[in-house]
């Protein structure tokens, strides 16, 4: 399989990680220009993010409750997955499947030796093959991507915005900011809110790049576009359809899924982790023009 590059996609990931990192470049200086012991700061972000990256696939399996499971319990899932790791250049990751009436299916990990592929119960009964080869390959191209380093990488300024924005409410709240220095740290107050919501809009623009592209490997790899348009359409319709109670249960891993399950509830595009579905199927329909050699 030849893994043909997205030029145009490429050039707004970096385009985006490249104002991320001037956003970072800024903060720091308006930090340092008023005195803030920053170094604190950052060691605690860095071990916050260290801890996201290490142990993301353990904190995603516990709190959606995924478990793994071996070859004997689930010998067609992990004979699928097996040929896609193949199609794809990629070793065999662990395999889990969450009990839920969403259908939806996630990976996490911090790299391709120690990732995980997930899907629901409910995702099994809803597809068939073919549909859920296509899901299962876009999940592997999160993988090959590496997009929890990526995304791990993305939030670091956030954190550090988010820290300093906790420690002036709690510094103010009990009366750690004297008259002397208030002003300064209500300007730094101020700047770490513009900064945590500008770094929120670029990592949230960032995750939709991030899931065109993993759209786009699962094309390459099943060579079949069509299947992930249809899987798409069905786990959108079947999740509109499941209680609100259960799509709550799972709305702390909306980020991972392949279809958020409450997307129907969101305000805007600008705030969402997934492209618009209408706009990752006409992507869809475009790839399938490329691969025919139109």
């Amino acid at each position: 399989m030849e893994w043909k590059r997205d030029w145009g996609l490429t050039a707004r990931v970096w385009l985006t990680g490249l104002l991320l990192l001037l956003l970072y470049l800024v903060f720091m200086t308006v930090l340092y220009a008023f005195g803030v012991g920053t170094w604190v700061i950052v060691l605690l972000a860095v071990g916050m993010g260290l801890i996201q990256y290490f142990f993301s696939d353990k904190m995603v399996l516990w709190s959606t409750g995924a478990k793994i499971i071996e070859e004997d319990e689930h010998p067609e899932l992990h004979r699928i997955i097996e040929k896609l790791c193949q199609e794809a250049d990629l070793p065999k990751p662990k395999i889990a499947i969450m009990q839920s009436p969403v259908p939806n299916a996630f990976a996490t990990g911090r790299n391709p030796k120690h990732a995980v592929v997930a899907c629901t119960d409910s995702i099994l009964r809803l597809l068939n093959k073919d549909e859920l080869e296509a899901v299962l390959a876009h999940e592997l191209s999160h993988v090959k991507n590496r997009d929890i380093l990526t995304m791990t990488l993305a939030s670091f300024i956030a954190m550090i915005a988010s820290m300093i924005m906790q420690s002036f409410f709690f510094s103010a709240l009990f009366g750690g900011n004297n008259r002397e220095n208030g002003g300064g740290w209500i300007v730094i107050w101020i700047v770490s809110i513009i900064v945590y919501a500008l770094s929120t809009l670029l990592i949230l623009a960032l995750s939709r790049f991030r899931e065109f592209a993993a759209d786009r490997g699962s094309a390459l790899i099943t060579r079949n576009p069509q299947a992930l348009i249809s899987a798409l359409n069905k786990i959108s319709g079947r999740i509109d359809a499941v209680p609100a109670e259960a799509k709550a249960k799972v709305e702390g891993a909306n980020a991972f899924f392949i279809i958020p399950a409450l997307s129907g509830n969101t305000l805007m595009e600008l705030f969402s982790t997934h492209p618009p579905l209408e706009k990752r199927i006409a992507n869809l329909e475009k790839i399938e023009m490329e691969l025919r050699g139109y």
